[in-house]
C-alpha cells in the first residue's frame, strides 16, 4: 500500500501549471513509487533490458516511446537524455498540461545534446528521504504553519533519547523504514553508502574513482556537518596526520559526483540587509542529504552517538535540516542558514515566498541553558537587522530532540521537540 509523501501535492499542484514535472532526488527516496502513484502509463529506463529495448523503439522517432496516457511516467531519464528535448516539443505540440513525470536519482552526464532548458515547460521538485513525520516517528501535534502564524502550540514528545538515536541512524529511505528488525534495517542504511562507495559513483559516468578517497571523502564531509569548511579544509581532514590525500581537483570532482546523485545537498548562507557592516559567511554549509549517510560514513551506531553528545549534535542538525526542507518544500519555501565574521550564527533560516521567515536553533539536548543561549542568539541576530530593508522574523525557534514538551514561551519563542513536528 502506497504511503503518502509532503510532495504529493506539490507534484499535483506543478502539473496543473507546467506541461512536464522533473522529480529529482537521491536513489532510494521514493521518486519511482510516488511518481507511479501518479502517473497514468510509464517507461521505466533503469534496467538494461529496458532500456535497450527503448533505445531500439527510439530509432523509429523519440516520441514513440512518449505514448500513452497522461501524466506519463518516464523513469530514470537521464539514461536517454534525448528524451528531454522530445518532450519538450511533444508538449508544445500537445497544449496541454500535466503530460510528463521525469524521474532522475543523478544529473544527465551526456547533455551536450540537449539544446533546451526545459524553462516554461518543466517545473522542478527535488524528492528526499522521508521526514520523521512521513515515517510516523513524528505525531505532528505542531504544524510549521502554526509557527508562522504565531499561535499557541503543545505537543508532548514521542521520541525517547534512545530512539532519536536510532531513526538518526536509521535515517528516512523508504527501504531502510519497510525492515522492522532494527538491527536489520540499520543494516541496509549501512548497505546503502557501500553501494554510493562502489556502484552509483561509477555508474555516473563511467570515470574509475578510489573507492578509499571516496570513502575518506564521506567520512570527512560527515565530520564537517553544518560546517561553512572550504574543500581545503576537507582535504586537510582526509590527509590526517600523514597528509596522504588526493589533489583539491580531485577532491572537487568527486564533491561534484556526489552532488551529482544528490547524497550531498549543501545549505546556501541568508545574506540579510544589517544595520552594521558586519561581514556574512557567504560559503554554503555542508550536509548529507540524511543523518544515516553521515552516521554510517563515521562507522557510529546509536549507541556510538549516544555516548558521543558532540557527535550526536552536529548529525542531529542534519536530521533536522532535512526535515525542514521537506516541511518548507509544502508552503514553497527555502532553507538557508546565517554566519557572520563575529561568530554569530543560525542554525536554519526558513522562508516562504511571501517574503516572511523564521529563525531556527537546534540543540539535541535542549537544557534550559541551551535553550535561553540559542534564544538570545536568535534576537541578537534579529537586533541587527535594518529594518527598513528587512522584515523581523515571524517566529523564533529552538528544535529540540529530547525535550519532552512543545511550548511557547512568554517572550514569544518557540521550543519545539523535532518528534513533534509537521508541515
Amino acid at each position: 500500500m502506497y504511503k503518502p509523501r509532503i510532495i504529493d501535492q506539490v507534484i499535483k499542484q506543478k502539473l496543473r501549471t507546467s506541461g512536464a514535472v522533473l522529480l529529482e532526488g537521491p536513489k532510494w527516496c521514493g521518486k519511482t513509487t510516488t511518481a507511479h502513484e501518479l502517473s497514468k502509463s510509464e517507461l521505466k529506463l533503469g534496467s538494461p533490458d529496458t532500456l535497450e529495448n527503448a533505445k531500439i523503439l527510439a530509432l523509429s522517432g523519440l516520441n514513440t516511446l512518449l505514448k500513452g496516457a497522461t501524466p506519463r511516467l518516464i523513469d530514470e531519464w537521464q539514461n536517454l537524455p534525448l528524451l528531454w528535448d522530445a518532450a519538450r516539443s511533444e508538449i508544445d505540440d500537445r497544449g496541454k498540461m500535466g503530460q510528463f513525470i521525469f524521474t532522475g536519482s543523478a544529473v544527465p552526464v551526456n547533455s551536450q545534446n540537449i539544446k533546451h532548458s526545459g524553462v516554461g515547460r518543466f517545473s522542478w521538485v527535488r524528492m528526499r528521504p522521508m521526514s520523521l513525520y512521513e515515517s510516523g516517528d513524528s505525531n505532528g501535534e505542531v504544524s510549521l504553519k502554526d509557527l508562522f502564524n504565531n499561535k499557541k502550540i503543545s505537543g508532548e514528545n514521542p521520541l525517547s533519547f534512545s530512539d532519536l538515536a536510532f531513526v538518526t541512524c536509521r535515517g528516512g529511505f523508504p527501504a531502510f523504514l519497510m525492515i522492522k528488525n532494527k538491527k536489520d534495517s540499520l543494516s541496509i542504511s549501512r548497505d546503502y553508502l557501500e553501494g554510493v562507495i562502489n556502484s552509483d559513483l561509477a555508474r555516473l559516468d563511467g570515470v574509475k574513482r578510489s573507492p578509499e578517497y571516496i570513502r575518506r571523502l564521506l567520512r570527512s564531509y560527515a565530520r564537517f556537518q553544518g560546517e561553512q569548511a572550504a574543500l581545503t579544509e576537507i582535504k586537510k581532514d582526509m590527509g590526517g596526520i600523514t597528509g596522504d590525500s588526493p589533489n583539491i581537483n580531485t577532491i572537487t570532482s568527486y564533491h561534484d559526483a556526489l552532488k551529482k546523485i544528490f547524497v550531498i545537498e549543501d545549505v546556501s548562507a541568508w545574506n540579510p540587509n544589517l544595520r552594521s557592516k558586519t561581514a556574512i559567511r557567504t560559503s554554503d554549509a555542508r550536509y548529507f542529504v540524511d543523518p544515516s549517510l553521515a552516521t554510517n560514513a563515521l562507522s557510529i551506531d546509536p549507541d556510538g552517538l549516544k555516548s558521543d553528545l558532540k557527535t550526536f549534535g552536529f548529525i542531529f542538525e542534519t536530521l533536522c535540516i532535512r526535515d525542514l526542507r521537506v516541511y518548507a518544500d509544502a508552503h514553497g519555501g527555502r532553507v538557508s542558514r546565517y554566519r557572520d565574521s563575529n561568530g554569530l550564527e543560525c542554525d536554519a533560516v526558513i522562508h516562504l515566498p511571501n517574503g516572511d521567515y523564521g529563525l531556527i536553533q537546534m540543540k539535541v539536548g535542549g537544557t534550559e541553558e541551551e535553550i535561553e543561549s540559542a534564544i538570545e542568539k536568535m534576537q541578537t541576530l534579529s537586533n541587527n537587522l535594518d529594518e527598513k530593508k528587512e522584515k523581523k522574523p515571524k517566529f523564533m525557534l529552538v528544535l529540540v530532540g529530547v525535550e519532552k514538551h512543545a511550548y511557547r514561551r512568554p517572550d514569544g519563542a518557540y521550543v519545539v521537540p523535532i518528534g513533534c513536528l509537521k508541515p
